[in-house]
């Protein structure tokens, strides 16, 4: 997700800054919750983001889920050629990592804008530009790629 992808009023805080106090969260030892989309769970190939090792910097202590919806996204992507369909079998093997939640979307996108209407989540980690627009108007930050191969933080 480039800068200019963020919604109005929309601010940016760098990996490495003070952590925004919009992902705190419920989560163990009050940590908070990151929803992962495909794209985030592909980046390690397409971008070359070291994502769990970005998002420890970023924000320290969270807690990641995978709505079931994304899984099954991953796994249609895995059945092509190329590199999108590497990719993909990598961001299935990432989100073994993450809990995996259900949602009432069978929508990728849908399940994720569902996990932070609902509280289940903080944040949604995604590289997808009008996904993250939906979550920021759901007023829920939005982790995505700044610059070669970061994450930054984007608040509603």
């Amino acid at each position: 997700m480039t800068d200019d992808a963020r919604a109005d009023d929309a601010e940016s805080t760098r990996a490495g800054d003070a952590r925004t106090e919009a992902l705190t969260g419920d989560g163990p030892d009050d940590a908070p919750v990151v929803a992962l989309d495909a794209s985030a769970l592909m980046a390690p190939v397409e971008a070359n983001v070291r994502l769990f090792e970005e998002l420890d910097r970023l924000l320290g202590a969270y807690e990641a889920v995978v709505p079931t919806a994304v899984v099954s996204e991953l796994e249609r992507l895995q059945g092509g050629n190329g590199e999108a369909a590497t990719a993909a079998s990598v961001g299935a093997d990432l989100a073994a990592r993450a809990e995996t939640v259900e949602t009432n979307e069978s929508y990728a996108d849908d399940a994720l804008v569902e996990l932070v209407t609902e509280g289940r989540a903080d944040g949604v980690v995604t590289n997808d530009r009008p996904l993250a627009n939906r979550v920021l108007e759901a007023d829920a930050p939005v982790i995505g790629l700044r610059g070669r191969n970061a994450l930054a933080i984007t608040e509603p």
